[in-house]
């Protein structure tokens, strides 16, 4: 329940269209002339309506459409037409009005620090390793980009914004000796870079709203794999959340074309020939297509040079096992 309020109020414009709608409905009993007092509820609910909708508009704004409703209300008031009447109304109406936009702003100011607090937790995350700096702000950029191309809802956008951030969180745990290493990785070494996905979900796991929203799953599943040989639990096709799934395309595009201390830069033609090659192998090949689709020009060109047999491998060869995707 709770969640549910907290999502209607990260949708202001619900609330904008629901005073328009009370007015109206208000008005139309009034042109009907009734007068029965429960109706005037209406009035207060559209103050309400007014202050959370609007809570960014001015002061002046706001004072004068509550000053309108409450003209609208006092038409209604036929026992006690005055002016004493007209200012009490007023005042009740804009203690309702400043009650709601302070609740609002102060909604926001958390969600707000929320979001500051996964940033920072994110930017911890990369501060380990210049040569991965920004990472995990792109693979959530790139993660909201194939979203909105897959249209997904506002909500599920939101989840892989925050997934995308968070989703190597268990990297903390992970020793530098281990992450910052420029050779290849040994079979033990690489086996404790897999467990960064079930370090970073009990770090995280305490947190009721991670879990409600489903961004657990993006930290603990986006190295599975769409043919089932990914970790931690060999998830198969629609096993693996729809989330997790966006998430590990837009990880994977990033590692390959970030110059690492281990790796050297790939070309764009060359990353999105990769993921082009693992559709239904290490991707959902609908969300592959979403993903490339935004490169649709690159797209056409890496479909001639994948008919030309582009020397892809011979590169990729040099991003180490365990660097950066379950395919290697």
């Amino acid at each position: 329940m709770q969640l549910r309020i907290n999502d209607l109020l990260n949708k202001p414009v619900i609330f904008r269209y629901g005073f328009i709608i009370v007015m109206a409905i208000n008005l139309f009993f009034h042109l009907l002339k009734i007068r029965e007092q429960n109706l005037y509820i209406g009035f207060i609910l559209a103050v309400v309506f007014l202050g959370i909708g609007y809570y960014r508009r001015s002061t002046l704004f706001l004072v004068t459409l509550t000053t309108l409703v409450v003209y609208s209300r006092f038409q209604l008031d036929l026992q006690s037409n005055t002016l004493l009447r007209f200012m009490i109304l007023e005042v009740t109406y804009l203690i309702i009005l400043y009650i709601s936009v302070g609740f609002m702003k102060k909604s926001q100011k958390i969600k707000d620090d929320y979001l500051e607090l996964i940033s920072a937790l994110s930017n911890a995350l990369d501060s380990r390793d210049t040569y991965t700096s920004g990472h995990s702000h792109n693979v959530s950029d790139y993660a909201v980009k194939i979203a909105k191309q897959l249209r997904l809802s506002n909500e599920m956008i939101e989840t892989v914004r925050i997934g995308g951030l968070l989703h190597d969180i268990g990297k903390i745990g992970v020793p530098e000796s281990i992450l910052l290493k420029p050779g290849k990785l040994t079979e033990k070494e690489f086996s404790f870079i897999k467990k960064h996905p079930i370090i970073g979900c009990e770090m995280i796991q305490h947190v009721k709203e991670f879990h409600e929203k489903g961004i657990i799953d993006i930290v603990l599943y986006h190295h599975e794999r769409f043919d089932g040989k990914g970790y931690p639990k060999g998830l198969k096709g629609d096993e693996i959340p729809l989330t997790a799934r966006i998430v590990a395309v837009a990880d994977t595009f990033d590692a390959i074309i970030s110059k690492r201390v281990y790796s050297p830069e790939v070309p764009l033609e060359l990353a999105l020939l990769e993921i082009e090659k693992n559709k239904g192998k290490q991707f959902d090949p609908d969300i592959a297509d979403a993903f490339l689709s935004l490169f649709q020009r690159k797209k056409e060109d890496i479909m001639m040079k994948r008919n030309d047999h582009f020397p892809i491998g011979s590169i990729l060869a040099k991003k180490q096992k365990g660097r950066f995707t379950s395919t290697l």
